[in-house]
């Protein structure tokens, strides 16, 4: 599908931000956004970029009242020699189009969500940071726009994109976080959205995670929803045990995202000569290694942070320190790899990266 491109008249361009140290997370956005449209018999038309703005939706939206919505997140990097690069991206495509599915809504074609996104990149690769650690965060969604209060899938959608310069992640040091293991409220469940990226799913985390934090706690490790014995995931990230010379991350059995993060580091831990086991984590068996010893390193993965090393975690008011409560061996070689990887400092031998001309 053709891209029109949209003049961006020159009081409309931002101010550029003067201090990466200062960028942050998400709250700062580029000059232009990319917006396609599916409407109902005529599939997916008018893809433009335009210059960045609010849209005007109906008050009846099916996304206000229904939650026909779905995105994803990705990073742009540029290199030491100008080069522009996505991770993975086409991993993305295909987990956004099974969220879709899930949600009853239409699939965006590979090529129209990749091509849209280079594009994009491409006309506003003067935002992307440049300091250790830096990056422009990518976000493509999709909403429910057919103004209508009926349950019902909508006939019209928005696919747009828009872009976010963000600072360093560990801006202040690699750290590791402490962790509550969450018994109480559920977030999915098999057969239900857990697995898709939706909103909802985000929505209701926020309550135990609010609680964590009232304790003393950096994120909640959500158990199973049907018997609230096994290890799933923590907020936006999954998690991996490393025990000898085993990686072991909970089995993606339909209540749990398919990171692009979580595949990666599989890759590579098979790479360091790890056995991987992707299974069932009894929490009572976990804490057991973890008190023992067994357990030597524990991380989550995501996007955002790549790699999350985990100091202790908490379950019913037993905390047991992992490893030496530092950052551990492992932990650090995949973050240092993988980052090395999407900065360009390190050959892909993977074919992981799509550089944008």
């Amino acid at each position: 599908m053709e891209i029109r491109v949209v003049p961006l008249p020159e009081e409309r361009k931002k101010p550029k931000y003067n201090d990466e140290s200062q960028l942050g997370f998400g709250r700062l956005f580029t000059d232009r956004m990319f917006i396609a449209e599916w409407k109902a018999g005529q599939g997916w038309v008018d893809a433009r970029i335009e210059p960045y703005a609010p849209f005007v939706l109906d008050p009846a939206a099916l996304v206000f009242h229904y939650a026909q919505e779905i995105f994803e997140g990705l990073k742009a990097y540029k290199w030491p020699d100008g080069t522009v690069a996505l991770f993975r991206p086409e991993m993305n495509a295909r987990r956004f189009n099974l969220s879709a599915d899930r949600m009853c809504m239409p699939e965006v074609p590979e090529e129209l969500f990749l091509g849209g996104i280079e594009r994009l990149v491409a006309l506003e690769k003067d935002w992307i940071p440049t300091s250790e650690g830096t990056s422009l965060y990518i976000r493509p969604t999709l909403i429910a726009v057919e103004p209508v209060l009926g349950v019902k899938p909508s006939d019209h959608y928005y696919f747009y994109v828009i872009l976010s310069p963000v600072g360093a992640y560990y801006a202040s040091g690699f750290k590791p976080v402490n962790i509550l293991v969450e018994d109480r409220y559920v977030r999915a469940v098999p057969g239900g959205t857990g697995e898709a990226k939706t909103g909802g799913n985000y929505a209701s985390s926020l309550k135990a995670g609010l609680e964590a934090k009232k304790k003393g706690f950096d994120q909640v490790l959500w158990l199973d929803g049907v018997h609230r014995r096994y290890i799933e995931e923590v907020g936006a990230m999954n998690m991996f045990f490393a025990y000898e010379n085993t990686v072991v991350t909970a089995a993606l059995s339909g209540s749990i995202l398919n990171g692009v993060t979580r595949d990666s580091v599989l890759k590579l831990a098979v790479g360091l000569g790890y056995k991987v086991e992707e299974r069932p984590i009894d929490v009572n068996e976990l804490m057991a290694d973890i008190e023992a010893g067994k357990v030597k390193e524990a991380f989550g993965s995501g996007t955002a942070a790549v790699i999350t090393p985990v100091g202790t975690l908490c379950f019913r008011d037993v905390c047991h320190t992992v490893g030496d409560g530092g950052v551990g061996e492992l932990t650090q070689k995949l973050y240092d790899t993988l980052t090395a990887i999407q900065y360009g400092k390190l050959p892909d031998q993977f074919g992981w990266v799509k550089k944008i001309g």
